[in-house]
């Protein structure tokens, strides 16, 4: 999707040139075609990573670095893009949305999505309902519960982590995990074999 180059409207990396008697309809709809354009681009961006750790895994780090991307960024990008497959992410609701609720198992995520959908949520909404939900007796007594206790030091720099991510610290610690857990298992090597019992 682009926008149309009319000769009226022009595009630039840094800004958008407007002619003084653009109609107001023709407004609108180009607010809604840069809007639509805006948030694609998160999924399109997550989708593009993950292409490339999984087509390049020794060389797509390297060639991010070539890049002005931000890889931090991407990673987020790319970790809500692998919980929704493109079949299951709406489109009535932004990338923002899905993010929400990334953390949560699949059939909570459609269920939290659903409601967004109907009520007609901002992501915003969505993380209060969702916050309020965490805090209900129901939440306590449907989910597992896993506590760590950590020194005040460490707690500080997940935190500090988790705001440069732009996620709660919860979120963040579960998508850490969760890329722990989807990468490749470490190879540990048991003990070194005895010489004398294989007879040396």
């Amino acid at each position: 999707m682009s926008i149309p180059a009319n000769g009226r409207t022009t595009t630039r990396r840094t800004g958008l040139s407007l002619p003084p008697d653009l109609p107001l309809s023709e407004w609108r709809h180009l607010g809604q075609q840069i809007h639509v354009i805006a948030d694609s681009s998160a999924w399109w961006l997550g989708d593009w990573l993950i292409f490339g750790q999984d087509h390049y895994p020794d060389r797509y780090r390297q060639a991010l670095k070539q890049t002005s991307l931000d890889y931090q960024t991407l990673r987020n990008y790319a970790w809500v893009a692998r919980k929704f497959e493109p079949d299951r992410r709406r489109g009535k609701l932004s990338f923002q949305h899905h993010a929400e609720v990334a953390a949560l198992a699949e059939s909570e995520q459609e269920e939290w999505l659903t409601r967004a959908e109907e009520g007609g949520w901002t992501r915003n909404a969505l993380r209060r309902q969702i916050r309020m939900w965490r805090q209900s007796p129901e939440a306590a007594d449907e989910s597992g519960v896993v506590q760590v206790s950590v020194v005040a030091e460490r707690r500080i720099r997940w935190e500090r982590a988790a705001e440069i991510a732009g996620l709660g610290l919860m979120d963040w610690i579960v998508q850490m995990l969760d890329e722990a857990a989807d990468g490749p298992v470490p190879h540990i090597p048991g003990p070194a074999a005895d010489p004398s019992a294989l007879g040396a």
